[in-house]
């Protein structure tokens, strides 16, 4: 089934819209542990910029999602554009001001950014029907392959844009925010209004009671933590294996790919096998992620080892969308969507946080073995809800 011309358009966008929002993000990920690492006269607090642009996300989700409901979704998108821009000026006078607790503070603003642009892929859900749903939620994420190619060389090219180091990167990041707003403004997106032709809204804890819910908020949450927690710490990792900056920017471009790419079959693979299977082969994509980075401390091995854990977020992260929007009825999709984006999000906050902590402190080898244990628990709960669903399947 494809996608009538109305829908078509708005899936590009969005994906456009999405690229960008990459572009912001790999941006970052390259620079915001090095800048924390430069600015902070405790080396263990190296991380808290990537954790405040974390907690701005958590904080943002559902303050976003009420938004978008009385005002929309574009609007929504717009202001988020604008914070970032906000967010990006902040963060280069405090580097160009040697202040740490100033890049925290516009960090937490390109957040709110990061929390809006969360949306992107339910606003696609929306915009088409029936089971091309995770086909369009997939296709929008794969604009994120844009942020992978345009991130790493931008961050390269501007480091040294300024006279103190990284001040000349976080001020590109207004460029792609103003550029993400005029591609914004031409979305044409449904009112979110309450739905009056659709069953009474349930309670929150009533829908998160759903084993269902349970199962693709755990993917989504626990597959975007562990994915946070290493990718964070690599930079710190390489660097203190003594491997150049060029190498870890050729290191996260390669994680990008590997987390956008296989985003343009990933949303048939869920049409054909359905969403707990792919939510499953994501789980034991991660588990190979660990052998190779726990084999060795080569650039081959952050290069591989990032690019399989790519793809294995990929999976978990897709996997759990579709499966949420199994969850909710259209009256009640908002607050549901910015609930899971709120727990995704706060699980990437803790993840950030313990980052520069493990790796400064217990190395790179404990930051893999950390992570094993909240994999085992995403892949459980799965193969759990596979198992129930069956047994469902084979009473009827």
């Amino acid at each position: 089934m494809s996608f009538a011309p109305d829908q078509r358009r708005t899936v590009f966008l969005l994906a456009l819209c999405q690229g960008l929002l990459l572009t912001n993000t790999v941006i970052l990920m390259a620079v915001n542990a090095l800048t924390g690492y430069m600015l902070a006269d405790n080396k263990i607090l190296a991380t808290l910029p990537a954790m405040t642009y974390v907690i701005g996300s958590a904080i943002s989700a559902m303050p976003a999602a009420s938004f978008m409901r009385r005002r929309g979704r574009r609007r929504g998108f717009m202001t988020g554009s604008l914070l970032a821009m906000l967010g990006a000026v902040i963060c280069a006078v405090a580097v160009m001001a040697r202040s740490f607790w100033g890049l925290c503070l516009g960090t937490f603003f390109i957040g709110c950014y990061n929390a809006t642009g969360g949306f992107y892929r339910f606003a696609a859900a929306d915009a088409v029907t029936g089971p091309d749903k995770a086909r369009a939620i997939s296709l929008v994420l794969a604009g994120g392959i844009v942020g992978g190619l345009i991130g790493p060389e931008s961050s390269k090219l501007t480091k040294d844009w300024l006279a103190v180091t990284y001040a000349g990167t976080y001020l590109s990041l207004v460029a792609f925010a103003i550029v993400a707003m005029v591609v914004q403004s031409r979305l044409k997106l449904p009112a979110l209004g309450i739905d009056t032709s659709d069953e009474p809204a349930r309670p929150l804890g009533e829908i998160a009671r759903q084993p269902k819910f349970i199962v693709a908020a755990l993917s989504a949450a626990l597959g975007y933590g562990v994915m946070n927690l290493l990718m964070v710490a690599t930079p710190l990792a390489m660097n203190f294996c003594g491997h150049p900056f060029k190498e870890g920017v050729f290191v996260l471009e390669w994680h990008v790919v590997g987390m956008f790419a296989p985003s343009f079959f990933t949303g048939n693979l869920i049409k054909r096998f359905g969403a707990l299977q792919i939510i499953i082969v994501g789980c034991l994509l991660n588990f190979v992620t660990l052998g190779i980075d726990l084999s060795g401390t080569t650039v081959a091995h952050f290069w591989f080892g990032l690019f399989v854990l790519g793809v294995g977020w990929n999976f978990m992260f897709i996997g759990g969308t579709a499966l949420l929007t199994e969850t909710y009825r259209p009256s009640e999709k908002t607050r549901v969507q910015g609930f899971n984006d709120m727990l995704v999000f706060g699980t990437m906050a803790v993840s950030s946080s313990s980052a520069g902590v493990l790796v400064n402190a217990r190395g790179w080898e404990i930051v893999n073995y950390t992570a094993a244990p909240f994999i085992a628990i995403a892949l459980i709960a799965a193969l759990w809800l596979a198992i129930r669903s069956r047994r469902s399947d084979a009473g009827a």
